[in-house]
């Protein structure tokens, strides 16, 4: 079942990027259908956290989609390399964001190897936000994009973590935000291998 519109408007993301672990995120590109468990996720929210992107109103052409009412994606590239995928939440103009920062690959194994240019299964394939999105084909065409539509869609299959399961700690590459960078915002399921080397 698609994650609903009402999930993502919620008011504390903090509490979604947690309940987004055990999600399951799915992208169709070219035809090709992929996705796996979200097992790593950061939260970010827009009204005081200078590690958000959104910090002090900051409106750009790259930002202004995190003011939109929750449920759409937020895609943007880092050091020229890699697309990061991020899931706009709460109402509108509260720019609050999630980084999924890693899945358990489940559908569409072979694709993603592809995307790759890997040749077996291992947990670089899609540990870390930005060989994640490489692998599930997420570029800036998805900038934007409905999350209840069908390109890319989250669905909720039951899979249940326990609060005992999920470990928190600092965001990783934020050090420019000061006190900040030191919030336990990132969650992670324990002992999960496909979990980033750098988020374990």
């Amino acid at each position: 079942m698609k994650l609903p519109k009402s999930f993502y408007t919620r008011p504390d993301v903090v509490q979604i990027a947690q309940e987004l672990l055990g999600k399951y995120i799915y992208t169709c590109v070219d035809g090709m259908l992929t996705g796996g468990m979200i097992v790593e996720t950061e939260a970010y929210s827009g009204q005081n956290d200078r590690a958000c992107h959104a910090h002090l109103d900051r409106r750009t052409q790259r930002t202004e989609i995190m003011y939109h009412e929750g449920g759409v994606a937020y895609v943007y590239l880092v050091y020229g390399i890699y697309y990061l995928f991020n899931i706009i939440t709460n109402q509108k103009d509260k720019a609050d964001a999630v980084l999924v920062r890693a899945i358990a690959p489940e559908t569409g194994v072979a694709e993603m190897l592809l995307r790759r240019n890997m040749v077996s299964i291992k947990p670089n394939l899609t540990a870390g936000p930005g060989v994640l999105s490489i692998a599930l084909g997420i570029n800036k065409k998805l900038y934007g994009a409905d999350l209840s539509g069908n390109v890319v869609w989250l669905e909720d299959k039951g899979t249940s973590i326990a609060p005992e399961s999920i470990a928190a700690g600092p965001r990783i590459g934020v050090d420019y935000a000061g006190e900040d960078a030191l919030l336990p915002w990132r969650f992670w399921i324990k002992g999960n291998k496909w979990v980033s080397r750098r988020g374990k």
